[in-house]
């Protein structure tokens, strides 16, 4: 760890950073996946599309709990619901940007999930030959679902179910570099994710809360990415 990393690092150690910054946004979201129960695991996917877009967690976290609270969190719900309907729900979460192309999107992957997988996406995952065929299954459920949106779901199941081992994205290098958790220099994405899975077990993490470090790291990934922007147009 470089001298300006420690002094930058204000957190003794991986729990110290969870405990600062929050862990898993599901869990935020008061979904658990843990026991990998097929309808928690779609509230975090349709969490995770929403997450997936360029907007910001808040917006995405207040649209989620708009479709909580109008019982909107089942393929069959949103299929019932309609285009129309779920424009609207997107709108009241302040979802205006990517309302359009969200509803078509969230009634193209439910009815894709009914109908390829009974609408369980444990089965999804149990067809899956591999972790890069488990990817390739969760995009081809509709248009519009990219990496982006596959590394925010799978990331928070990582430990959960076995194929479940997303890249790391961004936000958790460029958080954990600075941070100190991971060396400055460049490093291929797999021994990024060994290191830092390590450096939770030396701590005394279980495999299965590893995804609340690293969406720890992602969170404090997210607040560099704010920083910089504020910064940038601050100069300009």
């Amino acid at each position: 760890m470089s001298k300006s990393a420690r002094s930058e690092n204000r957190y003794a150690s991986p729990s110290d950073l969870v405990a600062a910054l929050g862990g898993r946004f599901s869990a935020e979201l008061e979904i658990d996946v843990s026991e990998r129960g097929d309808g928690e695991l779609f509230k975090w996917f349709l969490a995770a599309v929403l997450f997936g877009a360029r907007i910001s967690e808040r917006i995405a976290a207040r649209t989620y709990r708009t479709f909580a609270k109008r019982k909107l969190t089942t393929p069959e719900a949103i299929i019932a619901c309609g285009w129309d309907g779920l424009v609207a729900v997107l709108d009241e979460g302040g979802y205006t940007r990517y309302d359009f192309k969200t509803a078509t999107k969230l009634l193209n992957l439910s009815q894709s999930l009914l109908e390829e997988y009974g609408g369980s996406l444990n089965r999804l995952h149990a067809k899956a030959e591999s972790a890069e065929d488990l990817e390739q299954r969760l995009m081809a459920l509709a248009k519009g679902i990219g990496p982006t949106t596959v590394t925010i779901f799978l990331r928070e199941l990582r430990g959960i179910w076995p194929k479940a081992t997303p890249r790391l994205s961004d936000l958790a290098i460029d958080g954990a570099k600075a941070l100190g958790f991971l060396p400055d220099e460049q490093c291929e994405n797999r021994l990024a994710a060994a290191r830092l899975q390590a450096l939770w077990a030396r701590a005394g993490g279980a495999p299965s809360e590893f995804p609340d470090f690293e969406t720890a790291l992602v969170r404090h990934g997210l607040s560099l990415r704010r920083a910089k922007t504020h910064a940038g147009k601050s100069a300009g």
